[in-house]
This record gives structure tokens, sequence and C-alpha cells, in this order.
């Protein structure tokens, strides 16, 4: 009697076609995946992390080297022309654009001019500085390496830390396999979680006699306790020991960590962070520790790993990696889902999710189609009535036979069966494309002779907008984050230069991914200015989406009005203030002479003409008799 199969239905199910991956319980083959069955992986964590490495597998043309591990060596002999791997650098390419820019909104060319001074100041200030900060920390690279474990994989991860020497926060990717956030049953796994663990195995290395180990980073939030300093324990391990000092009366009690108020009422212990309004009771705390795999004997998982058997690191600074407080009150550590989870999950999906089928019958076509034009270009041949029956024939440039009176060659032509499977591959490379939502104008496979208009291109990308305004809905809010933790540990580590500074909600533009007519759109912005439909600020931007090489929309605006004569003159006319006309050209006015002062020369009259005069009253009145 056979066992029922378990039907399990989870982010990765779209891999249990694949009998490697789900066998008869539901789980994965284990003697492919050892990594994903070791004893301390949660079993609720197995799945995830097959799946990861079978996609990888996918990425690297090395699913069929997988599948042997099950299917034998009859599975290797499979090609593998790397269309997985496309597919996932076209989606990262359209993804994240051309270009990648830090903005803070109030800041430059978002400024808004109600906005006071001091707030566009601020906003100003720490855009600058976090493009320099992005800059020294090779972000773009850094955002490259986790975008394409999202996009291939479904998860990425960013872990940050304040680099004492480096005088920076420091942003590194880490692969999703390696973290493991705890999510209670009665959590939402679309917040936040409490504790994550970054672990993974440490392989034997026999040179440094060092044994099988396993690692664990881990990053808590917990209630704020008394401050510690390094220790030793009685077995000699480095630890974390509280401080204590004397009270006066002969009694050691604990010392609170500078800053930190306790509370007599409840016992606990708050404090006001820089970036804070509220005190809160809240603190990170970071454990790096290491065990060997054979000190772990028991039902232990990534979770309950016994902290009596640990070794800790210490950093380079002294400081011993045993819940050492951070002073944060949020974990350095950003996910970054390539979807949006489904309602109170926690994964993102792989965008090779739904096409895998259609590799797997891709990689059978072109395996068929290898083998059909070895028989196309040396084709099979039978021979009858041959000179000498016992000579051996091959078929070879030049090869001349010697056939008898009754004597036949004939070849079989399989070309028509090449010809028919090649058009397959095409309609399954199609298909491919069409249920991944990437035209063919996407994925740079259309013959430039055939371009769409402008329209028709539009049209043509529709299915492409939808993606990519999804996976970007997915990572806006988490790149937001992102530099706002960065913002923080400045804050944090007190750098002078972020000194005075106030938490601005700065974001990750992606840029254009569409591919454009410029000359159209040149055309079309030129009739709009011209014709007072659409404002020179908003035609830049439509030059800048296109690609045009315009850096900065206020410095190009300022050059076009340098050389805008013409509507200088106008400016002119209806102002007649030659100061506003040499500030709209971004030059200073000539200096304008004082006009001379009239003179006039001096009056000379009679005064017997003026009315009112003796004479005047002699001539009038008339006859008085």
């Amino acid at each position: 009697m056979t066992r029922a199969k378990a039907v399990i239905i989870d982010a990765w199910s779209y891999l249990n076609y694949k009998p490697l991956y789900s066998e008869t319980r539901g789980v994965p083959y284990r003697r492919a995946f050892p990594e994903a069955a070791a004893t301390w992986v949660p079993p609720e964590d197995e799945r995830r992390l097959a799946a990861y490495k079978l996609l990888a597998a996918y990425d690297q043309n090395q699913a069929a080297e997988l599948a042997e591990l099950r299917d034998g060596p009859e599975a290797r002999d499979r090609r593998e022309f790397g269309d997985p791997s496309m597919f996932v650098d076209a989606i990262l390419a359209h993804v994240l654009g051309r270009e990648q820019q830090i903005t803070v909104p109030g800041s430059g060319d978002q400024a808004d001019d109600d906005a006071p001074d001091a707030e566009a100041a601020m906003a100003d200030r720490v855009q600058t500085l976090l493009r320099d900060w992005a800059e020294d920390e090779l972000l773009p690279m850094r955002v490259q390496q986790t975008e394409r474990k999202a996009v291939s994989l479904g998860d990425g991860v960013y872990r940050l830390a304040w680099d004492p020497a480096k005088q920076r926060a420091t942003v590194r990717s880490v692969d999703p396999g390696f973290y493991f956030p705890i999510i209670g049953e009665d959590d939402d796994g679309g917040e936040f979680p409490q504790r994550v663990h970054f672990c993974w195995e440490l392989p034997e290395d026999k040179r440094r006699d060092l044994k099988a180990r396993i690692r664990r980073i881990t990053y808590e939030l917990a209630p704020i306790g008394p401050a510690t300093a390094a220790g030793v324990s009685e077995d000699g391990r480095a630890i974390r020991a509280p401080l204590t000092t004397d009270d006066g009366d002969g009694n050691l009690v604990p010392v609170l960590g500078p800053g930190d108020l306790p509370d007599p009422e409840t016992g606990s212990i708050s404090r006001l962070y820089p970036w804070n309004d509220q005190p809160t009771t809240l603190t990170c705390y970071l454990t790096d520790a290491t065990w060997n795999l054979d000190d772990l004997k028991g039902d232990y998982d990534v979770d309950s790993l016994p902290l009596d058997k640990a070794s800790y690191a210490t950093r380079s600074d002294g400081e011993v990696l045993d819940h050492l407080d951070l002073l944060l009150d949020f974990l350095p550590v950003v996910h970054v889902p390539n979807t949006v989870p489904a309602a109170e999950e926690h994964w993102g999906q792989s965008s090779l999710a739904k096409v895998l089928q259609v590799f797997d019958e891709l990689a059978g076509s072109d395996t068929d189609s290898a083998r059909a034009s070895a028989t196309t270009g040396l084709p099979m041949v039978a021979v009858s009535g041959a000179g000498d029956s016992r000579s051996e024939l091959a078929v070879a440039p030049g090869a001349v036979w010697k056939l008898g009176e009754s004597g036949k060659l004939t070849s079989i032509d399989t070309s028509a069966a090449l010809r028919e499977l090649r058009e397959h591959v095409h309609d399954l490379s199609d298909r491919a494309a069409t249920i991944a939502r990437l035209p063919a104008v996407a994925l740079g496979t259309i013959d430039p002779s055939k371009a769409p208009s402008g329209y028709a291109l539009d049209i043509s990308l529709g299915p492409l907008d939808s993606l990519i305004g999804s996976m970007r809905l997915a990572r806006d809010h988490k790149y937001a984050l992102l530099l706002k933790f960065v913002q923080r540990l400045h804050m944090a580590g007190q750098h002078p230069d972020w000194a005075g500074i106030t938490v601005q909600p700065a974001k990750l533009v992606f840029g254009p991914y569409k591919p454009t007519d410029r000359a159209g759109i040149l055309e079309q912005v030129t009739v709009g200015v011209d014709k007072g439909v659409i404002s020179k600020e908003t035609a830049i931007r439509m030059l800048m989406e296109a690609g045009f090489p315009i850096e900065d929309v206020e410095e190009e605006l300022e050059r076009i009005d340098a050389r805008s004569f013409a509507a200088a003159r106008d400016l002119a006319d209806a102002l007649g203030n030659p100061d506003e006309v040499a500030a709209f050209l971004g030059r200073q006015a000539p200096d304008q002479p004082e006009p001379p002062t009239v003179v006039l020369p001096p009056a000379t009259v009679d005064p017997t003409a003026l009315p009112g005069t003796e004479d005047d009253d002699e001539q009038a009145g008339g006859n008085t008799e």
C-alpha cells in the first residue's frame, strides 16, 4: 500500500511539480539539499532553503547537475543555455532602471515654495550627506547584489552596522539562506520581527585544527538592562558581565548606562534616543556566537542553541559580542521581498516561479534539437551493392565508395524534424516571455527593423509596466526604511557632520526603464513649451526620463533662461524693470546713469502784460458815464 502524498501549498509550492523538491511526504530530496535538512534548521525553513538552492541552480545552469543526484546520470545529459539567467538580468535591469538616486522631499528641485527656509536647508543637507555616504559605501553595487538575489530567489537582505574605524554606517548584502527571522504563531509576518538570526555552517579546517562549526549572529529587541562590560566566565570564555557599584551601605547595585532612567514603580529602564520625541524601554542587542557541531547533542534549532556552549566573538574595539547593547531601538536589518507578500506572510516570490516548467521544456527541446542537428549535419547513410562488403564505410568529406551495378546509396534527411524542433523552441521562448510579462522589446530580442511605433510600443509594454510597478511597490518602503536607519546610525555614532540633524523621509528613486523614442519625445516637449501647455520644468523632467544627459532640473533651466533673449525682451516690455530682466538671464544689470537735470533759461516777463495791471484796468470797463 502506497502512502498518500502530502499536498503542501505555500510560498514555494510552485516547485512541487519536481520530484526532486517534493517527495512523497512533500519534503525536498535530502541528498540534493543536505543543508536544508541540517539538524539546527527549523522544519518550517527546510522548503525555503531547498527552494533557494534549486533556483540558484537554474540561474547558474546547474539544474541538470542537481537532478542527477536523484534521477541518475541520464538527467545530466540536458542542454541549459542560460534562459533563466537572461530573464533574471532583464527583470533586474528594468526594476532598477538606468540609475538610482537618493532624494529627500523638500530639497533641490523638489522644494516647495511655501516651505520654510530652515526645513528646505535641512532637507538639502541630509540629501547631500546621504548621497556622499552612498558613494563612499558603494551603495549602487550593494543594491545590485541584493536585488539580484531578490529577483532570482525571491528575497534579499541588507545588514547595517556602525563602523567606528570608518566613522560611517556600513551596509552589506546577505544571502537570504542565512536569514532566519523569528515569527511567532500569532505574529503578522508582514510586521517587523523582534528577533533575527543570521546562521550558517563553517566546514572543518584541518590545517587550522578547526572542527565543523555553526556561527550565528543575532539581533534582538529587548528591554533595556544595566550596563555591561567585557569579562571572562569561569571556564575561560569571553562574555559580558554586568557592571556594579557600591551604594554606600556595602551593597553592590547595577550601574545604568549614560542617560538611562530607572522607573521605581515598574523596575524598567527608559532611554531617550536622539531621533525620538519620547523615551522608550527597548534597545537592540547584538550577539555573535560560534558552536562546535560535536558539542550540540539534543533537539536544538537555530533559535534554541545552548548559550553555555557558545564562543563569543570580540569586536575590534575589544567589546565582546554577547548581548552587546547597540544603543538603538530598531533591528538594523532590512528584508526586501521580490514581490508584494501575501497577507500576513513574510516572504517574496522569485521572478522565475511561474516559468520554471517552461524552462524545463526548453531544456528538453534544446537537447532534442542538438541531437537532431547531429544527424542533419552528419546524416545516416544506407549503402547496398558495395564492391567489397568487408570494407568499412565512413561518411567523410572526399570519401569514394565503389558500388556494383545494382548498388544504391540512400541518406536519411532529418532536417524537417530539426526545423520543427527549432520552431518549437521559439514558441516556448515566446510562451516564457508572455508568462513572465517580458515583451520582446524588453528582452532585446526584437528585430530593429521591425521596431513598433511609439504608440504600439506603449501598448506592448503594458504587461511590463504592471510587473515593474508591483515590484517597485514592494521595495519603496524598504529602501525608505534603510535610509532612515542610515541616518539614525550616524546620529548614534555621533558623527560631527550629522550633528543637529533631524531624520528626513529619504527615498531611493529608481530610474526609467522603458525604451524610448527620444526624437518623438523631444518633438512633443518642444511643441508643448512653444504652445504654453507645459512648463519648462516639466519638459526638462520628461527629457530626463527619456534618457537625455541632464543632471539637475534647476541648473538646466538656468542655462536655458540665460540664452532666452527673446523671452527677456518680452519680460522687459511687461515689467519695465531691468533688474528683473537681468536676474532672469542670470546676469548683472548695467548701471543706469542718472538723467541730467533739466536747466531752463530764466523767464523774462513784461509786468504790464500780466492780468490785473493798471493798463488793463484803464482799458476795461467800457462807458462809465
